[in-house]
This record gives C-alpha cells, sequence and structure tokens, in this order.
C-alpha cells in the first residue's frame, strides 16, 4: 500500500464528508444519486440485520476509516472496535469518540473550502466504542474474537488481501457473520497484480471464496452504491459489491 497516501488532509477531509455530511453538503445537484449517500451507515445497518436475533457482544470494523460504521455498530453491538492503517484516520476517529465532533474543511473549488462540522450520530455511548492502529493484513492477536465484522471498500487496497481474509478464522467467533464490501477496483499501485483476487483470472467472488470456504460460508450477495465528492462538480459513483459470510462452527 502507498505508505503516506491516507495520511493528506485533503483526503481526510474527503472521507469525513463521506462519512459524516449531510446529503445537502455532499450532493446539492437535483437529480443525482442519493441512494448512493450514508454508505458506512448503509453497511452497519445491514450487517446488523443480519445479526437481529443473535447476540452480538462485540464488533469489528477492519478498515474503519474515519469510524461512522464503528460507530454505527453501537446501535446492535456491545462493543465496537475501530482498526485502520492510517494513524489521521484512527487519531480523528477517537477525537470524535471523545469530543462527539470535528470541525473540518470541505473542498469546493481549487483553493476555495467550506468548514463543515462531523458529529457523532446522537444517542449512540461512544465510550463503548475503541481505535487502534493495526494491519489488516496481519491484525494482531490480542484484538480477540468478535461476533460480527466488517471490510467495508477494504480488499483492494491492500497489498495482501488473501491474508487479510485468511485471518479472519482467528478473529470471528463460531456462528459469527462477515460483511465484506468491495468496488473490485484493483490498482498495482495498492496490490501486486499477483495478489489481485480478481479481474485477472475471475471475478473479484470468487477470488474471496476461495479465501473463506470451508471456514466460511455464503449467505447473501448484494450491490451497494456509494457516493465520493471530490469537489464541487466532481464524483465518484460506484458499486460495492456485498457479501455477507456465516463462520462455521
Amino acid at each position: 500500500m502507498k505508505s503516506d497516501y491516507y495520511e493528506s488532509s485533503p483526503l481526510l477531509g474527503q472521507y469525513l464528508l463521506l462519512h459524516y455530511g449531510k446529503p445537502a453538503e455532499i450532493l446539492p445537484w437535483e437529480g443525482g444519486p442519493s441512494g448512493a449517500l450514508d454508505f458506512p451507515a448503509r453497511c452497519a445497518a445491514r450487517l446488523g440485520r443480519e445479526r437481529t436475533g443473535k447476540e452480538t457482544r462485540r464488533f469489528l470494523d477492519l478498515g474503519c476509516a474515519v469510524g461512522r460504521a464503528t460507530f454505527e455498530g453501537l446501535r446492535w453491538a456491545g462493543e465496537a472496535v475501530g482498526v485502520d492503517y492510517s494513524h489521521a484516520f484512527i487519531d480523528t476517529a477517537r477525537i470524535l469518540a471523545k469530543e462527539g465532533f470535528l470541525p473540518y474543511l470541505r473542498k469546493d473549488e481549487g483553493d476555495m473550502a467550506t468548514e463543515l462540522r462531523a458529529e457523532v450520530p446522537p444517542g449512540l455511548s461512544t465510550a463503548r466504542a475503541r481505535f487502534e492502529w493495526g494491519d489488516a493484513c496481519a491484525p494482531g492477536k490480542d484484538l480477540g474474537v468478535f461476533d460480527a465484522v466488517l471490510l467495508a471498500n477494504l480488499l483492494c487496497r491492500l497489498p495482501d488481501p488473501a491474508a487479510c481474509l485468511r485471518s479472519l478464522g482467528d478473529l470471528v467467533a463460531p456462528g459469527g457473520t462477515v460483511m465484506i464490501t468491495t468496488p473490485c477496483s484493483w490498482m498495482e499501485e495498492f496490490t501486486p497484480k499477483a495478489a489481485w483476487l480478481g479481474g485477472v483470472n475471475g471475478p473479484t467472488l470468487e477470488g474471496v471464496r476461495r479465501n473463506m470456504e470451508p471456514g466460511f460460508r455464503l449467505l447473501a450477495t448484494e450491490e451497494m452504491p456509494f457516493l465520493i465528492r471530490e469537489h464541487a462538480r466532481k464524483f465518484q459513483w460506484s458499486v460495492a459489491q456485498a457479501s455477507l459470510w456465516e463462520r462455521q462452527v
């Protein structure tokens, strides 16, 4: 992975907007793809629905970025842990957990920017959330075991995505649930081509399956659009492929 890619201030603002921006702050244009907003919150909610009726003591948001999905997991999990490789992202998530809000800049045009305020959704006990720096390709053994794990748009930004998937066997409790989303945007600047899970000898879902089975059973797949605003007149509209897996007993 490009070691400093996710440490830049402009990208931090972009991710804060993706995670915490209000609809009008992200997409003021009539007729835009409003159904692609609130992606981190939608991921956490979808995983939570899969856990309905099941005890979820611990939730892991692996590749948590600035933490929105981690916080949203507190709606249905007793404890939520966010892990990311970016020190800037983890520092930001910790501030949000402590203060509940954080001012940031949204790029509008050239050097023009607007100050906005990221806010943790009301009613969530952020004391039950913690954020740690970590390598998703080799998660620390001290993380423990989780009932639910989210990997949101993480795989195609890792140098060794297969190693990440193999580590899930030690992180997920029997009967636990894993949700993986990916836009399948494989690029050699992040992942050596020999390590791509798709886009060479088959689709990404098959590469994920090879590394998840037989320890995990595929429950469902979905298409989940998301929108990243680069500036006032430029957006990335993408569709992530989501797959849900159950850890076999």
